[in-house]
């Protein structure tokens, strides 16, 4: 997590929170009714999910997946993991996000974005032990996160019908075909130990899960169909994203914690 929240998103409303966590949900999915949703669905078709059928079978397996070993390894993880180390990984993979929000709000034409990005990685980067500490945060510095899908839909690229990918989660047809030059742009590619690229990829993938856990509690008791609902909040989000707004990330509000991602105070 980082340190760019706004003054009272430890107490955003649950409303916000579902928002922000469904739009990065991708495979922390959790079962859902499946008569419920099965019956919603059928009588009120989504015209951006012609491919419901399909993508609710890939949610379904998305569900078993995360139910036997994604979310039990997430919380493990959580349990056992220190609070500190666990902002420092967020903190880590969070600037290398940034890396890649650069290029993009650069090719979008997005100067404050940009700015922000590039700024937030270099001060991350070489005072924050690596992007361990959210060093930019403490100074104010906003996280404006980007990828090449939103680059696609700034220069025009129609989203496409919506997706539910194997592991990965919500997408569109459009956000599919970016994800190679969006996997390309991941700082951790270009790492030519393979071991250690694949164990950051596998505890960045546990570490946002874990940071889902909480909101994922209270999807559950309030989703009827959470197969519709995280479809349109993540339609929402993407839209709300490819006009420039709601730049926060979900993790950001995941834990409820208003001193997330800050340096521990000094002794």
């Amino acid at each position: 997590m980082n340190s760019s929240n706004p003054v009272g998103t430890s107490r955003a409303p649950l409303s916000v929170a579902l928002v922000l966590t469904l739009a990065l949900a991708g495979c922390a999915t959790t079962a859902d009714p499946q008569a419920v949703g099965d019956t919603a669905t059928a009588s009120t078709p989504n015209p951006a999910d012609p491919f419901e059928p399909f993508n609710r079978s890939i949610y379904s397996f998305n569900t078993v997946l995360d139910d036997a070993v994604i979310k039990p390894v997430a919380t493990v993880y959580r349990d056992v993991t220190p609070a500190l180390a666990r902002e420092g990984v967020g903190n880590f993979f969070s600037n290398l996000g940034d890396a890649w929000s650069f290029i993009n709000n650069l090719a979008q034409g997005r100067g404050e974005g940009a700015y922000n990005s590039i700024v937030r990685f270099s001060v991350n980067t070489f005072l924050g032990i690596g992007g361990l500490l959210d060093i930019a945060g403490e100074m104010g510095v906003e996280r404006r996160p980007q990828d090449f899908g939103l680059t696609l839909g700034r220069w025009g690229v129609p989203t496409g019908p919506y997706l539910v990918l194997p592991v990965l989660g919500p997408s569109t047809v459009r956000d599919t075909a970016a994800l190679p030059v969006d996997f390309k742009g991941n700082p951790l590619s270009y790492s030519n130990d393979v071991a250690a690229r694949n164990s950051l990829s596998v505890l960045g993938l546990v570490d946002r899960r874990a940071r889902l856990l909480q909101a994922g509690e209270m999807l559950d008791a309030v989703a009827l169909d959470k197969y519709s609902l995280t479809r349109d909040v993540y339609l929402q989000r993407r839209d709300q994203r490819a006009q420039g707004n709601g730049d926060l990330e979900a993790d950001d509000f995941a834990d409820f914690d208003a001193d997330a991602g800050m340096l521990p105070p000094e002794e």
